[in-house]
């Protein structure tokens, strides 16, 4: 699996995200570096999960569409 990588700007916004989380549901502070560690073991251990089901997903619309492809291109033979 190729490793995830998040740009500068979402990994920013994720760390807020989840500060604030924990400031609603926890009435917790945490700082920038805290938000990034939790965010760096979700990714590690959701991440093959997630790529995994999204290939899978991936694999059934295109298996569908070839399926498919018969009647929409097939011409008969006379």
């Amino acid at each position: 699996m190729k490793q995830i990588l998040l740009s500068d700007d979402r990994k920013d916004a994720l760390v807020r995200d989840i500060q604030a989380s924990f400031m609603s549901e926890f009435d917790e502070t945490i700082s920038d570096f805290r938000a990034g560690q939790i965010l760096d073991l979700m990714v590690a251990a959701l991440g093959p999960t997630i790529y995994n089901q999204a290939v899978q997903d991936v694999r059934a619309h295109l298996q569908i569409k070839l399926d498919d492809l018969d009647g929409e291109i097939y011409v008969d033979q006379a």
